[in-house]
This record gives C-alpha cells, sequence and structure tokens, in this order.
C-alpha cells in the first residue's frame, strides 16, 4: 500500500496462493481479480510454493507489475496464506485457489458487506462449478456422529443424511446466512479478525484449515457468513487430483488435528475412536481412488 497521499489505499488484498496450477489456471485467475474494480483500488500479491511448472514465469511476463512472493519451498496453504497477507496491509484481505475466476462485481459485494457487519469476520461467496452447479461451500460445525457418519458414508453416498447436514445441501443456495464455516477457496476477512486470532494455522498443510479458521473466529465473537450475490467460479479439485494419495491422506491427517483441537474435556474419551475411524477412512479412500484411476485406463485402452 503506497503512503503516497495522491494514491487511494486499498480496499482490498487478494492474496492468490498457487502450487504448480498451470499458466492458464494461474492467469485466467489473476486477471479476473484485476478486472473486478468494483470495490475500488486493490493490492494484489501471488504466494508461489515452489513451482516448477512456468507458471511464475508466465505470470511475470505476461502481467510484470504483480508482486510475486516466493515461499521457501512447497509450505502448505495456512503458511503461504500467511505470508501474502504479512505482505500487505488493506483492511479487508481474501485468500484464493489459483484455479478460480472471480466474476464481475463479486469484490464490491464481499467488500461492501463486511465493512457494513463490522462483526463479521469471513465472508464466503456462492462457488460454481465449471458445469455451473452450485458447489456446497457453507459448512456446519459437525457434531460427533455427523462427522463419524460423514467420514463413514461421504467416500461413496454424497448425499447421505450425515453429509448432507455437514455440507447444508438442502439450505436455498440463493439465500445469505450466517453459517459456520465457509470455504477457503474463496474467503474474504477482516485484517481486525485474523489479527486476533493469529492468522491460519500453519500446522495444517492442506485440507480444513479454513474449518479451523472460522472456529476460532466464532470462538472469538465473530460471524462467518454465506453470500451468493458475490460469484465465484471453481475448477474444484484440479490442482489435488495432480497428487490425489497424497491429497487423501492430507485430508485425514488434518481431520485427525482438528478433532484433536475441538474435543477437549470429556470429549477425548473418542479420540481413540475418531483415530481408528479415521486410519481406516484414509486406507478405503485410498483404495477407492486407485480402483476408480485402473477403471479410467481400462477405458481408456
Amino acid at each position: 500500500m503506497s503512503t503516497d497521499p495522491d494514491v487511494e489505499p486499498a480496499a482490498w488484498a487478494p492474496v492468490v496462493v498457487t502450487y504448480e496450477a498451470g499458466a492458464p489456471r494461474l492467469l485466467a485467475c489473476v486477471r479476473s481479480v484485476l478486472a473486478d474494480t468494483s470495490a475500488g483500488p486493490i493490492e494484489l500479491v501471488v504466494v508461489d510454493n515452489g513451482s516448477a511448472d512456468g507458471s511464475i514465469d508466465a505470470l511475470r511476463a505476461e502481467l510484470p507489475d504483480v508482486r510475486v512472493v516466493r515461499s521457501p519451498g512447497n509450505v502448505g496453504y495456512s503458511r503461504a496464506a500467511n505470508l501474502g497477507i504479512a505482505a500487505t496491509r488493506a483492511p479487508i484481505v481474501a485468500v484464493l485457489n489459483p484455479d478460480l475466476v472471480l466474476e464481475s462485481g463479486a469484490a464490491k459485494v464481499l467488500v461492501e458487506r463486511l465493512r457494513r457487519e463490522p462483526r463479521l469476520g469471513a465472508c464466503g461467496p456462492r462457488l460454481l462449478n465449471p458445469d455451473g452447479t452450485v458447489y456446497p461451500s457453507s459448512r456446519t460445525m459437525p457434531s460427533l456422529p455427523v462427522a463419524a457418519g460423514h467420514a463413514l458414508f461421504g467416500l461413496w453416498n454424497p448425499r447421505n443424511r450425515f453429509t448432507a447436514q455437514y455440507r447444508q445441501l438442502d439450505a436455498d443456495p440463493d439465500l445469505p446466512r450466517l453459517v459456520d464455516v465457509v470455504s477457503g477457496a474463496a474467503i474474504w476477512l477482516q485484517r481486525a479478525a485474523l489479527d486476533e486470532v493469529g492468522g491460519w494455522d500453519e500446522r495444517y498443510f492442506m485440507y480444513l484449515e479454513d474449518t479451523d479458521l472460522c472456529w476460532r473466529l466464532r470462538l472469538a465473537g465473530w460471524d462467518v457468513a454465506y453470500e451468493p450475490s458475490a460469484v465465484v467460479r471453481h475448477e474444484q479439485g484440479a490442482i489435488t487430483a495432480q497428487r490425489p494419495y497424497r491429497m487423501l491422506l492430507e485430508h485425514n491427517r488434518s481431520a485427525w488435528r482438528f478433532a484433536r483441537r475441538r474435543f477437549t474435556g470429556v470429549k477425548v474419551v473418542v479420540l481413540p475412536f475418531a483415530a481408528v475411524l479415521l486410519a481406516a477412512r484414509a486406507v478405503l479412500a485410498v483404495g477407492s481412488e486407485a480402483y476408480r484411476r485402473l477403471r479410467r485406463r481400462g477405458t481408456d485402452d
């Protein structure tokens, strides 16, 4: 942010966290952020987690004025988000995946809502899949039975009653509402709220870092909201699909970390059962992914 009195201060700071997203995806994302001037001046930072796919070179060649922060290797989403946030000063910051595109006016809707509601710590937009369907980007903080049911049945029946409750599949996607969690793929945040809770927890490499952050914000008295009039298109899973087995294991490792953090007091008695459940889920998820890949390979042949 410039200290020149003649330069208008940034209204918000988009932080794009990227790791080998590919030049077309990263460029499309950054172009869409730069094009959405609806909320006023921005303070854009791209944080690169050690990409070796040429995407950062392509970005610098086409958009040389975009600031790039190099992390010391692939340090994970949370640490990269914190690095980008620390490199900016705007009162509102958005952490964004590189495989999404902002629709015109999305920034204005989210920035203005955060300005209107001083205790709104985080706000998430409507996320659309590539085919135009709505991705369920808001979540309910699950009870123990719901968490267990989602872990057991979510892999094979994504509309089971436990997953439906956790992902709020029956909620009207056209209605704004307060929620427990919004997706970290595209999340707008009050810097004051982030500062109060200590930013993103860097012990999460991938997955549930958004759940942990929203949980801590709500514990500190901040609200979390879903705002459907702001639209972002997201190529869900495009990057994690490059390393499916590691991502499946990281997901379960993050789930275990969050369970240990959330369940205290008498609830700690469930942790050994949670560990067994998550370990079994990880094995089944890896096996299921391997089976799907073998079937696709057989079809291609």
